[in-house]
Protein backbone atom coordinates (compact mmCIF):
# COMPACT_ATOMS: atom_id res chain seq x y z
CA UNK A 1 0.00 0.00 0.00
CA UNK A 2 1.15 3.41 -0.66
CA UNK A 3 2.36 5.86 1.68
CA UNK A 4 1.16 9.14 1.37
CA UNK A 5 4.21 11.03 0.53
CA UNK A 6 5.70 7.97 -1.13
CA UNK A 7 8.53 9.22 -2.77
CA UNK A 8 8.24 13.38 -2.65
CA UNK A 9 11.14 15.21 -1.94
CA UNK A 10 10.41 17.59 1.21
CA UNK A 11 12.05 20.05 2.62
CA UNK A 12 11.73 21.19 6.33
CA UNK A 13 13.40 24.72 7.57
CA UNK A 14 14.12 24.96 11.22
CA UNK A 15 13.80 21.20 11.67
CA UNK A 16 16.52 20.10 14.35
CA UNK A 17 14.12 20.30 17.26
CA UNK A 18 10.77 20.48 18.28
CA UNK A 19 7.71 21.35 16.12
CA UNK A 20 10.67 20.97 13.06
CA UNK A 21 11.49 17.49 13.85
CA UNK A 22 8.44 15.71 14.05
CA UNK A 23 7.39 17.14 10.69
CA UNK A 24 10.47 16.25 9.31
CA UNK A 25 10.29 12.67 10.79
CA UNK A 26 6.63 12.22 9.78
CA UNK A 27 7.04 12.85 6.70
CA UNK A 28 9.56 10.43 5.94
CA UNK A 29 6.83 7.91 7.82
CA UNK A 30 5.06 8.26 5.43
CA UNK A 31 7.31 7.87 2.23
CA UNK A 32 9.19 11.32 1.54
CA UNK A 33 13.32 12.07 1.10
CA UNK A 34 13.66 15.13 3.37
CA UNK A 35 16.01 17.90 3.54
CA UNK A 36 16.68 18.75 7.13
CA UNK A 37 17.25 22.36 7.30
CA UNK A 38 18.45 23.68 10.41
CA UNK A 39 21.10 26.29 11.57
CA UNK A 40 21.47 24.88 14.84
CA UNK A 41 20.98 28.45 17.02
CA UNK A 42 19.78 29.16 20.21
CA UNK A 43 15.92 30.23 20.57
CA UNK A 44 16.58 34.27 19.97
CA UNK A 45 18.81 32.93 16.53
CA UNK A 46 22.42 33.81 18.05
CA UNK A 47 24.75 30.48 17.83
CA UNK A 48 25.28 27.44 15.34
CA UNK A 49 25.58 23.95 15.24
CA UNK A 50 25.07 21.87 12.56
CA UNK A 51 25.07 18.69 14.72
CA UNK A 52 21.13 18.74 15.54
CA UNK A 53 19.77 18.66 11.95
CA UNK A 54 22.48 15.72 11.74
CA UNK A 55 20.53 13.87 14.13
CA UNK A 56 17.27 14.15 13.06
CA UNK A 57 18.84 12.59 9.78
CA UNK A 58 20.38 9.86 11.88
CA UNK A 59 17.21 8.77 12.80
CA UNK A 60 15.27 9.17 9.63
CA UNK A 61 17.73 6.85 8.05
CA UNK A 62 17.38 4.48 11.24
CA UNK A 63 13.47 4.24 9.63
CA UNK A 64 14.84 3.35 6.45
CA UNK A 65 14.06 6.34 4.92
CA UNK A 66 16.30 8.96 3.20
CA UNK A 67 17.22 12.37 4.20
CA UNK A 68 20.13 15.08 3.75
CA UNK A 69 21.17 17.66 6.52
CA UNK A 70 21.54 21.73 5.58
CA UNK A 71 22.91 24.65 7.67
CA UNK A 72 22.00 27.09 5.20
CA UNK A 73 20.01 30.43 6.81
CA UNK A 74 16.49 30.66 5.55
CA UNK A 75 16.59 34.22 5.39
CA UNK A 76 20.02 34.40 2.87
CA UNK A 77 19.10 34.71 -0.42
CA UNK A 78 21.71 32.69 -1.60
CA UNK A 79 21.53 30.06 1.00
CA UNK A 80 17.57 29.55 0.14
CA UNK A 81 18.37 28.91 -3.26
CA UNK A 82 21.67 26.72 -2.25
CA UNK A 83 18.64 24.83 0.16
CA UNK A 84 16.39 24.54 -2.77
CA UNK A 85 19.47 23.08 -5.35
CA UNK A 86 20.56 21.09 -2.49
CA UNK A 87 16.94 18.92 -3.08
CA UNK A 88 16.99 18.62 -6.43
CA UNK A 89 20.88 17.95 -6.62
CA UNK A 90 20.54 15.45 -4.17
CA UNK A 91 16.94 13.80 -4.55
CA UNK A 92 16.15 14.86 -8.35
CA UNK A 93 13.03 16.49 -7.57
CA UNK A 94 11.16 18.77 -5.06
CA UNK A 95 7.42 18.17 -3.97
CA UNK A 96 6.90 20.36 -1.01
CA UNK A 97 8.67 23.38 0.99
CA UNK A 98 7.76 23.46 4.52
CA UNK A 99 8.78 26.63 6.10
CA UNK A 100 8.91 26.29 9.82
CA UNK A 101 12.11 27.99 11.27
CA UNK A 102 11.79 30.68 13.64
CA UNK A 103 13.44 32.55 16.83
CA UNK A 104 11.74 34.40 19.48
CA UNK A 105 13.00 38.05 20.73
CA UNK A 106 9.78 38.94 22.92
CA UNK A 107 9.57 42.65 24.30
CA UNK A 108 7.19 45.36 24.95
CA UNK A 109 6.61 47.78 22.24
CA UNK A 110 7.92 50.87 24.45
CA UNK A 111 11.52 49.10 24.99
CA UNK A 112 11.45 46.70 21.89
CA UNK A 113 15.37 47.79 19.67
CA UNK A 114 15.29 47.82 16.26
CA UNK A 115 17.68 45.11 16.38
CA UNK A 116 14.91 42.58 18.08
CA UNK A 117 12.43 44.14 16.08
CA UNK A 118 14.38 43.44 12.56
CA UNK A 119 16.48 39.91 13.29
CA UNK A 120 12.64 38.57 13.82
CA UNK A 121 11.14 39.95 11.08
CA UNK A 122 14.25 38.80 9.12
CA UNK A 123 13.47 35.13 10.16
CA UNK A 124 10.03 34.65 10.19
CA UNK A 125 9.09 36.33 6.99
CA UNK A 126 12.10 36.46 5.01
CA UNK A 127 12.75 32.97 5.96
CA UNK A 128 9.63 32.18 4.77
CA UNK A 129 9.60 34.54 1.50
CA UNK A 130 13.13 33.27 0.10
CA UNK A 131 13.26 29.82 0.37
CA UNK A 132 9.34 29.86 -1.29
CA UNK A 133 10.24 32.10 -4.09
CA UNK A 134 13.07 29.97 -5.44
CA UNK A 135 10.63 26.92 -4.93
CA UNK A 136 8.21 29.02 -7.20
CA UNK A 137 10.28 29.62 -9.98
CA UNK A 138 11.50 25.87 -9.46
CA UNK A 139 8.27 24.82 -10.37
CA UNK A 140 7.17 27.57 -12.59
CA UNK A 141 10.28 26.87 -14.95
CA UNK A 142 8.89 22.99 -14.56
CA UNK A 143 5.56 24.20 -15.64
CA UNK A 144 6.89 26.48 -18.57
CA UNK A 145 8.66 23.27 -19.73
CA UNK A 146 5.26 21.07 -19.92
CA UNK A 147 6.21 19.23 -16.93
CA UNK A 148 3.26 18.26 -15.22
CA UNK A 149 3.59 19.89 -11.30
CA UNK A 150 2.51 19.12 -8.20
CA UNK A 151 3.80 21.41 -5.47
CA UNK A 152 3.25 22.48 -2.07
CA UNK A 153 4.14 25.26 0.42
CA UNK A 154 3.76 24.74 3.91
CA UNK A 155 3.75 28.04 5.74
CA UNK A 156 3.52 28.39 9.90
CA UNK A 157 1.93 31.17 11.62
CA UNK A 158 0.68 31.62 14.78
CA UNK A 159 -1.99 32.39 16.53
CA UNK A 160 0.07 35.68 17.98
CA UNK A 161 -0.30 36.83 14.22
CA UNK A 162 -3.48 36.18 12.92
CA UNK A 163 -5.31 36.77 16.86
CA UNK A 164 -2.75 38.78 18.74
CA UNK A 165 -0.61 38.50 21.94
CA UNK A 166 0.81 40.75 24.46
CA UNK A 167 4.30 41.23 24.13
CA UNK A 168 5.32 39.67 20.73
CA UNK A 169 4.89 42.91 18.11
CA UNK A 170 7.62 42.08 16.22
CA UNK A 171 6.78 38.38 16.00
CA UNK A 172 2.83 38.68 15.69
CA UNK A 173 3.66 40.66 12.98
CA UNK A 174 5.88 38.47 10.75
CA UNK A 175 3.17 35.44 11.93
CA UNK A 176 0.82 37.44 10.26
CA UNK A 177 2.29 38.91 7.22
CA UNK A 178 3.07 35.06 6.61
CA UNK A 179 -0.54 34.39 6.62
CA UNK A 180 -1.26 36.97 4.52
CA UNK A 181 1.91 35.86 2.33
CA UNK A 182 0.02 32.54 1.94
CA UNK A 183 -3.11 34.03 0.95
CA UNK A 184 -1.49 35.97 -1.82
CA UNK A 185 0.91 33.37 -2.98
CA UNK A 186 -1.56 30.55 -3.25
CA UNK A 187 -3.55 32.58 -5.75
CA UNK A 188 -0.16 33.44 -7.95
CA UNK A 189 1.03 29.81 -8.24
CA UNK A 190 -2.30 27.73 -9.11
CA UNK A 191 -1.37 28.46 -12.56
CA UNK A 192 1.70 26.16 -12.30
CA UNK A 193 0.03 23.82 -10.22
CA UNK A 194 1.56 24.76 -6.89
CA UNK A 195 -0.83 24.84 -3.68
CA UNK A 196 -0.07 27.17 -0.33
CA UNK A 197 -1.53 26.85 2.73
CA UNK A 198 -0.32 27.67 6.43
CA UNK A 199 -0.75 26.25 9.95
CA UNK A 200 -1.14 27.94 13.45
CA UNK A 201 0.38 25.21 15.57
CA UNK A 202 0.10 25.25 19.54
CA UNK A 203 2.93 23.15 21.27
CA UNK A 204 5.35 23.06 24.49
CA UNK A 205 8.90 24.01 22.86
CA UNK A 206 11.87 25.42 23.18
CA UNK A 207 10.35 28.58 21.74
CA UNK A 208 7.62 28.43 24.10
CA UNK A 209 8.64 26.91 27.13
CA UNK A 210 8.50 29.83 29.17
CA UNK A 211 5.40 31.56 27.83
CA UNK A 212 1.99 31.05 30.18
CA UNK A 213 2.04 28.64 32.36
CA UNK A 214 3.92 25.30 32.23
CA UNK A 215 1.34 21.84 31.85
CA UNK A 216 1.21 20.48 35.38
CA UNK A 217 0.35 16.76 34.26
CA UNK A 218 0.86 13.96 32.08
CA UNK A 219 -2.08 15.03 30.22
CA UNK A 220 -1.63 18.48 29.37
CA UNK A 221 2.13 17.58 28.39
CA UNK A 222 0.79 15.65 26.11
CA UNK A 223 -1.38 17.81 24.42
CA UNK A 224 0.97 20.35 24.24
CA UNK A 225 3.55 18.02 22.46
CA UNK A 226 4.57 19.13 18.99
CA UNK A 227 4.28 15.81 17.34
CA UNK A 228 0.18 16.78 17.14
CA UNK A 229 1.03 19.65 14.45
CA UNK A 230 2.92 17.38 11.88
CA UNK A 231 -0.21 15.14 10.68
CA UNK A 232 -1.85 17.88 9.02
CA UNK A 233 1.27 19.17 7.57
CA UNK A 234 2.08 16.06 6.08
CA UNK A 235 -1.38 15.57 4.72
CA UNK A 236 -0.67 18.99 2.83
CA UNK A 237 2.08 18.07 1.58
CA UNK A 238 0.05 15.16 -0.36
CA UNK A 239 -1.69 14.46 -3.61
CA UNK A 240 -4.96 14.33 -1.64
CA UNK A 241 -4.39 17.73 -0.54
CA UNK A 242 -4.09 19.25 -4.11
CA UNK A 243 -7.46 21.07 -4.16
CA UNK A 244 -6.83 22.96 -1.03
CA UNK A 245 -4.68 26.45 -0.89
CA UNK A 246 -4.95 29.22 0.62
CA UNK A 247 -5.93 28.34 4.02
CA UNK A 248 -4.52 28.66 7.44
CA UNK A 249 -5.28 25.76 9.68
CA UNK A 250 -4.52 25.83 13.73
CA UNK A 251 -3.61 23.15 15.20
CA UNK A 252 -2.59 21.31 18.77
CA UNK A 253 -3.20 17.68 20.64
CA UNK A 254 -6.84 19.20 21.24
CA UNK A 255 -8.42 20.51 18.01
CA UNK A 256 -7.48 21.01 14.24
CA UNK A 257 -9.81 24.04 13.03
CA UNK A 258 -9.31 26.36 10.29
CA UNK A 259 -8.83 29.79 10.92
CA UNK A 260 -11.36 32.44 9.25
CA UNK A 261 -9.76 35.47 7.84
CA UNK A 262 -10.82 39.50 7.71
CA UNK A 263 -14.03 39.26 5.99
CA UNK A 264 -15.98 42.73 5.72
CA UNK A 265 -18.60 43.48 8.61
CA UNK A 266 -21.32 45.71 9.03
CA UNK A 267 -21.06 48.89 6.47
CA UNK A 268 -22.75 51.83 5.79
CA UNK A 269 -22.69 54.53 3.09
CA UNK A 270 -19.42 56.74 2.78
CA UNK A 271 -19.45 59.78 5.26
CA UNK A 272 -18.02 62.69 3.93
CA UNK A 273 -17.68 64.35 7.43
CA UNK A 274 -15.77 63.94 10.19
CA UNK A 275 -17.54 65.19 13.04
CA UNK A 276 -20.51 62.81 11.85
CA UNK A 277 -18.72 59.67 12.30
CA UNK A 278 -19.42 59.10 16.52
CA UNK A 279 -23.00 57.90 15.62
CA UNK A 280 -22.04 55.83 12.58
CA UNK A 281 -19.05 54.03 13.90
CA UNK A 282 -21.06 53.11 16.95
CA UNK A 283 -23.71 51.67 15.23
CA UNK A 284 -20.96 50.14 13.01
CA UNK A 285 -19.14 48.21 15.82
CA UNK A 286 -22.53 47.55 17.59
CA UNK A 287 -23.17 44.73 15.48
CA UNK A 288 -19.71 43.69 14.37
CA UNK A 289 -18.07 40.51 15.68
CA UNK A 290 -15.45 41.51 18.81
CA UNK A 291 -12.04 41.00 19.06
CA UNK A 292 -10.35 37.43 19.54
CA UNK A 293 -8.23 36.68 22.40
CA UNK A 294 -5.31 34.09 21.83
CA UNK A 295 -7.71 31.31 21.72
CA UNK A 296 -9.83 32.26 18.82
CA UNK A 297 -12.65 33.26 20.62
CA UNK A 298 -14.30 36.75 21.20
CA UNK A 299 -12.70 39.22 23.70
CA UNK A 300 -15.49 39.34 26.45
Amino acid sequence: MAKLVENKVAIVTGAARGIGREHALSLARHGAKVVVNDLGGERDGTGGDASPAQQVVDEIVALGGEAIANGDNVADWDGAKRMIDTAIDTFGDLHAVVNNAGILRDRMLANMTEAEWDAVINVHLKGTFAPARHAAAYWRERSKAGDEVSGRIINTTSVSGIYGNIGQSNYGAAKAGIASFTQITAMELARYGVTVNAVAPVALTRMTEDLGPAPETDEEREARAPKWIAPIVTWLCSDEAAGVTGRVFEASGQFLAVAEGWMRGPSTDAVEDPEALGPVVESLLATARGRSNMNGRPVT
